[in-house]
């Protein structure tokens, strides 16, 4: 059977560095940020690059669990609705697949520190620090299995995804 880990959460709750440490531990896989699709500039949200980005994530899904050589699917976004995971699972040939979805959460203070060390390094724009921190209470309404990652690290907070799976 295969695994589909489903990882959403605010930008900065460490979903990219929790499904890099996946990678490790799950054999037979291969991982998709959803961030990637929206790798743009400029960085445009319309109606037409939400759509362009949705069928890209799902075309590239599709091809993962079609794959024999995978065993294991990581998939991170921000999925802070659970109607953006409903669309891309509509079309997607979820037989005979287990859908792990997990939230990462974090502390606002926690997520905060995170944000700035990311913005002190260069890595992001000082406005991400307001929007994440905006987005945290949307994800109390997403139908997933919550995880606090607060105080650990990715590898931990992998480690725990990863004992779902098994």
């Amino acid at each position: 059977m295969k695994h589909l880990y489903v990882i959403g959460g605010t930008m900065g709750a460490g979903k990219t560095a929790v499904c890099r440490e996946l990678q490790k531990l799950l054999p037979h896989n291969v991982f998709l940020d959803g961030d990637w699709c929206w790798d743009m500039q400029p960085f445009v949200v319309n109606e037409e690059n939400k759509r362009m980005v949705t069928n890209n994530i799902t075309c590239l899904l599709r091809s993962f669990l079609g794959n024999s050589g995978f065993q294991n699917i990581l998939f991170c976004w921000v999925l802070q609705e659970d109607a953006i995971w409903q669309g891309i699972a509509a079309n997607l040939p979820l037989q005979n697949v287990a859908v792990h979805r997990v939230t990462l959460t974090v502390s606002e203070q926690a997520l905060r520190l995170r944000l700035q060390r990311d913005v002190d390094a260069g890595l992001r724009a000082p406005d991400v620090i307001e929007r994440s921190v905006a987005r945290l209470p949307l994800y109390d309404r997403v139908r997933t299995v919550k995880l606090d990652v607060s105080s650990c690290t990715a590898r931990q907070a992998a480690q725990q995804i990863a004992a779902m799976g098994r």
